[in-house]
């Protein structure tokens, strides 16, 4: 049996880009076109501690403790964004 498969350019260019990627990243960009694509996706499970850094997140939000404009606008800068 033989499949064929069309896509576009740019899709092609998408897939060979995002090939080259680390597995994770790859896989949490699948997850997001496949959810593009209307097919919902599992959450994803975090790791421990993923689940103690955005704890702690929460209770600094909670505190009131978030970055002004200027300080996200400077991380933007200085990641060249």
């Amino acid at each position: 049996m033989i499949i064929v498969c069309f896509v576009t350019r740019l899709l092609e260019e998408a897939f060979n880009t995002v090939a080259a990627l680390p597995d994770a990243r790859q896989d949490e960009l699948a997850r997001i076109m496949l959810e593009l694509a209307g097919i919902d996706q599992p959450p994803i499970q975090l790791t421990a501690e993923e689940e103690a850094d955005l704890a702690e997140a929460e209770a600094e939000v909670e505190r009131g403790e978030i970055a002004t404009p200027e300080e996200v606008r400077a991380m933007w800068v200085k990641h060249g964004l």
